[in-house]
């Protein structure tokens, strides 16, 4: 009987999975009419790879790790300078397949984002605008779900790329490793305030330290995107079973 609270959290897992299941199985419906209304070529061919059905097991899901760095955190104002992706499975990453672009900004680069991402004006000065390369990107992104760290950044600096360039949305399914880590270190109670515990930091690094994963270069999307493949691949190993359903992972 002293195992009943992991039994108990199971239970409750699964019934979140039933739930959450049923509120993200549209993800499916919407790629498919997305096929059929978008005008732009390149969006149609990737909408039309679709994506799984929300029950399928996470360990059959072919998966993609998507990074990209910006010149600051406001997608109304800063621009994307660069891509990453690394395809991968729960089982295998093929480094050998990783993809990177550079992209030439909407805007001046800016000191500070300098500092972070490491791109300078000379570095971009001759790389392609987002509509250029958008078309390769989606090529390695179609059929598989994309995995990032932090929903906001990846789906809503795409996002307002689309519009911008293409005069269309560009949303997806997406599995954020930085929820899943949120979920596994909730909000601390009020008595674990008062006995001092600090909230755990989620970012990208301190979160791999949990899991004994090597320490990376930071903010280099490409590097970035293997990290978070390997990150994915360690939490469900600990935290997941193989044939839990897909549909509770993605956002």
């Amino acid at each position: 009987m002293r195992d009943w609270p992991q039994r108990l959290q199971k239970h409750y897992r699964r019934w979140q999975w039933h739930r959450r299941g049923k509120l993200v199985s549209e993800w499916p419906a919407y790629l498919a009419d997305r096929q059929n209304t978008t005008r732009d070529d390149r969006l149609a061919c990737y909408f039309e790879a679709g994506t799984l059905d929300p029950q399928t097991p996470i360990s059959e899901v072919p998966l993609v790790a998507l990074d990209i760095e910006t010149t600051g955190l406001d997608p109304a104002r800063d621009s994307i300078v660069s891509i990453g992706v690394q395809p991968f499975t729960l089982n295998r990453i093929p480094v050998a397949k990783s993809h990177y672009w550079t992209v030439k900004p909407r805007r001046t680069l800016s000191s500070r984002s300098v500092i972070y991402h490491r791109l300078t004006h000379s570095d971009l000065a001759n790389a392609p605008s987002f509509d250029k390369i958008i078309g390769e990107v989606l090529e390695q992104l179609a059929g598989r779900l994309v995995v990032v760290h932090y929903t906001r950044i990846e789906r809503e600096f795409l996002n307002a790329a689309a519009r911008h360039y293409l005069k269309e949305s560009l949303l997806f399914p997406l599995i954020d490793t930085m929820a899943i880590e949120a979920w596994q270190h909730r909000r601390l109670t009020w008595f674990q305030r008062l006995i001092g515990r600090r909230p755990v930091s989620l970012r990208l690094h301190p979160s791999r330290e949990r899991y004994n994963l090597p320490p990376y270069q930071a903010h280099h999307a490409l590097i970035d995107a293997l990290a978070t493949a390997e990150l994915l691949q360690a939490q469900i190993a600990r935290h997941y079973a193989p044939d839990t359903p897909v549909g509770v992972l993605w956002e």
